[in-house]
């Protein structure tokens, strides 16, 4: 897959805050990097800011062929709803480290105990070996309050970018089982794997996601893509029925902006209560931009309490937008 993508940046007050326009210009004052990347690269170890401090962080595995690494996080002892949280990272980086101080968060705003999957990963092992991952940790953690503590019986998922499409793709065949979803949270998630939308091209270079580098991604986890490999494993490509109230969120100067937003649409359009919550001023990856900018702080933040609300079915009022919304 080639993309030719356009080199005019747009303008820095586009940005939330001034933190983030000093984010977007030191990304901008780095070489690009042409695909093929260097996968060992992507996945070195770096060193991150901690996240919140919780009673319970706890490493489990999973047994199987092969053996999954889980990380459960809980706020407290009692009962909880329980998230199972997919991380972002292209299909083919990222993992339980990468995403610890986002699931600490996770915890902490929405109240809730958090199950983070090291999935398998692109090249290695491609669709769909990480929705079989997830669905299969999602099975498990129905019926294991003995090893995650009391829970409240509601289970939902969560993800970003990657993890978003993951997290939407395994929460479809769970339901397809007769397994119970109680909600989805998925955060600039991918959503079209062709590439196609208009954001692709109006934010594709110089926005911390450069959309070549993703092109390539995607050709790892899924090669050669045919139109039932789209029906299999793109969402817009995809027909859901009886998903939960699904959560979606965008932001404004990230490439995969409208096909979040166009994904809202089309659940809409399904009679599923899908929800699009833009963020303006904000990039990919926002979540875990917390200690860049205080204002992606404050959108995770606000995200994820709103979250815990909607799993507990108390949520405050959330404005409809009309799904051709494109902050």
């Amino acid at each position: 897959m080639s993309l030719s993508v356009g080199h005019h940046y747009g303008v820095n007050d586009l940005l939330a805050d001034a933190y983030l326009q000093r984010w977007i210009a030191e990304i901008r004052s780095l070489p690009a990097e042409a695909p093929p990347l260097d996968v060992k690269e992507l996945r070195a170890p770096r060193t991150r800011s901690e996240g919140p401090s919780l009673p319970v962080v706890r490493d489990l595995s999973l047994p199987g062929d092969p053996a999954l690494r889980l990380r459960l996080y809980r706020p407290g002892t009692g009962p909880l709803p329980l998230i199972v949280y997919v991380h972002g990272g292209s299909f083919i980086f990222g993992d339980l480290d990468s995403h610890d101080r986002t699931c600490r968060r996770l915890a902490v705003e929405a109240n809730a105990a958090v199950l983070a999957v090291d999935y398998r990963r692109a090249p290695e092992h491609p669709a769909p070996a990480a929705i079989d991952d997830v669905a299969g940790v999602v099975k498990w953690a129905l019926e294991a309050s003995v090893v995650l503590g009391a829970t409240s019986g509601s289970l939902s998922l969560a993800g970003d970018s990657a993890g978003g499409l993951i997290a939407l793709m395994a929460a479809q065949r769970t339901i397809a089982a007769s397994r119970p979803v109680t909600a989805l949270l998925l955060i600039c998630p991918n959503a079209d794997l062709t590439l196609a939308q208009p954001s692709i091209q109006e934010k594709g270079l110089g926005w911390g996601l450069d959309t070549g580098a993703l092109a390539w991604a995607v050709d790892q986890w899924v090669p050669e893509i045919s139109a039932q490999k789209l029906a299999d494993f793109s969402p817009l490509h995809t027909a859901f029925s009886g998903l939960p109230t699904t959560v979606i969120a965008t932001a404004e100067c990230d490439p995969l902006r409208d096909e979040g937003v166009a994904l809202a649409a089309q659940l809409i359009a399904s009679g599923i209560d899908a929800r699009h919550l833009p963020h303006r001023g904000l990039v990919h990856g926002f979540l875990s931009l917390d200690d860049v900018s205080p204002a992606a702080l404050e959108a995770g933040n606000s995200l994820m309490r709103t979250f815990g609300a909607i799993i507990r079915g108390n949520e405050p009022h959330v404005p409809r937008r009309s799904p051709e919304t494109r902050l």
